[in-house]
């Protein structure tokens, strides 16, 4: 896809990840990566009487799993391109993610602006949704910096 093309998609969505599952093995991956194992994510028994009923993924698992889901959605359009995270603008964790729950990122295109030597800054509005949930766990406004080749 040409910037042009990409261009003319600034407040639609681009797609919509496969959905993606957050199991017990994956919280407790994320809990010895990021060395935090508060109960809440990794203790299942204790988590069964928490405010929650189980364990919950960590907020931050959940943001990590944008750059995977967006590539999944946004690979084949970059083709040739070279694109990396440049950060974020906002996030905000709107409902937490059981274990044994599903998400997936949908992706809106917010803002496309030329930053000169070909390169052009990328923002998107990432919706994380929870299967069969009317919240989704969070919403985030990602910055993208594509180059050229």
């Amino acid at each position: 896809m040409s910037v042009a093309m990409l261009a003319q998609q600034v407040g639609q969505e681009l797609g919509v990840s496969p959905w993606c599952a957050i199991e017990q093995d994956r919280i407790d991956r994320f809990a010895d990566a990021t060395d935090d194992h508060q109960w809440i994510h990794v203790d299942p028994d204790r988590a069964a009487t928490g405010p929650f009923g189980a364990t919950v993924a960590h907020g931050f698992l959940s943001l990590s799993l944008l750059a995977p889901t967006a590539y999944q959605v946004l690979a084949e359009a970059f083709a040739g391109t070279t694109a990396f995270n440049y950060g974020l603008d906002k996030v905000r964790f709107i409902a937490p993610v059981r274990v044994g729950s599903r998400v997936r990122n949908r992706i809106r295109l917010v803002a496309l602006d030329q930053k000169g030597g070909g390169r052009w800054l990328m923002t998107t509005e990432n919706t994380m949704e929870i299967e069969g949930e009317a919240k989704p766990a969070l919403i985030a406004v990602s910055l993208v910096m594509l180059l050229p080749g």
